[in-house]
């Protein structure tokens, strides 16, 4: 070794990469945090109204991630109504000993079954209590895989509204509530380049803030474009880093009515 290169002690080792943390995603399911949009302006309207949904019972359908569980949740915290799983529903469900007046129920991913007797079951004792029963599912119900005739004959009766794929500005609060609900804290303008990039759909936008958030994390908590760059090109309809998108972008996305 050359006297050059010889510092006279230990050569010290490098710094490890800070690990990645991640802190709990917050989620709150109030009706304040619901907001109005072409792509739900139908369902919204249903959801306020459960005394003339038809038979009592209604459908929200849709793409992931496009507030069908937040829009079934919201209502249900707002209104007391007990919330169920549609994958842990199993054997013969009982209503809840004290109910509010007026309360109903409803069922998240409703879709995925775990035992289609025990939807069956709970049907039927909504219907015979005169309780309305919101479901919430990514099909409509006349297209899930269901075995058995009596309740494929029920769920093809319900009503049933879609909610499409957010527009521009509900998709530019989305990203900003994804961040949020992450404690990132992440500059407008870094958001507005995100969105000239995405897709047009809420599931991607947020697994982009997902992404993002592991990335900041593992390398020191900060959230730049470069890194970006580095994160999501393997995301799913992650466009290439054009300015000349930016460009002939005109104007900034209206944002959504807050109901």
């Amino acid at each position: 070794m050359s006297a050059s290169t010889w510092t006279g002690r230990p050569a010290e080792p490098p710094l490890p990469r800070q690990l990645a943390l991640p802190l709990p995603v917050c989620t709150r399911y109030d009706p304040a945090t619901v907001f109005a949009d072409e792509s739900n302006a139908e369902a919204l309207a249903w959801l306020h109204r459960p005394e003339g949904w038809p038979q009592g019972r209604l459908a929200l359908h849709g793409p992931a991630a496009t507030g069908k569980s937040h829009m079934l949740r919201s209502l249900a915290a707002q209104r007391g109504w007990p919330v169920l799983e549609g994958p842990l529903l199993r054997g013969w469900p009982e209503l809840p000993p004290e109910l509010p007046p007026g309360a109903g129920l409803a069922v998240d991913d409703a879709d995925c079954l775990a035992e289609e007797a025990a939807m069956l079951h709970l049907l039927n004792l909504a219907a015979e209590a005169g309780l309305p029963l919101l479901l919430a599912g990514r099909a409509p119900p006349a297209r899930w895989p269901v075995a058995l005739a009596d309740l494929r004959s029920r769920l093809r009766a319900m009503t049933a509204v879609g909610i499409r794929e957010p527009g521009e500005g509900l998709l530019a609060t989305l990203l900003r509530q994804d961040f949020a609900r992450r404690q990132l804290r992440v500059e407008e303008g870094l958001q507005a380049w995100l969105l000239l990039h995405l897709p047009r759909e809420a599931a991607v936008v947020a697994e982009a803030a997902a992404r993002l958030d592991r990335a900041a994390l593992a390398h020191g908590g900060r959230l730049t474009r470069a890194l970006a760059r580095a994160t999501l090109p393997e995301l799913a309809g992650f466009g290439p880093d054009d300015e000349s998108m930016a460009m002939a972008a005109a104007g900034c996305p209206q944002p959504p009515t807050l109901l």
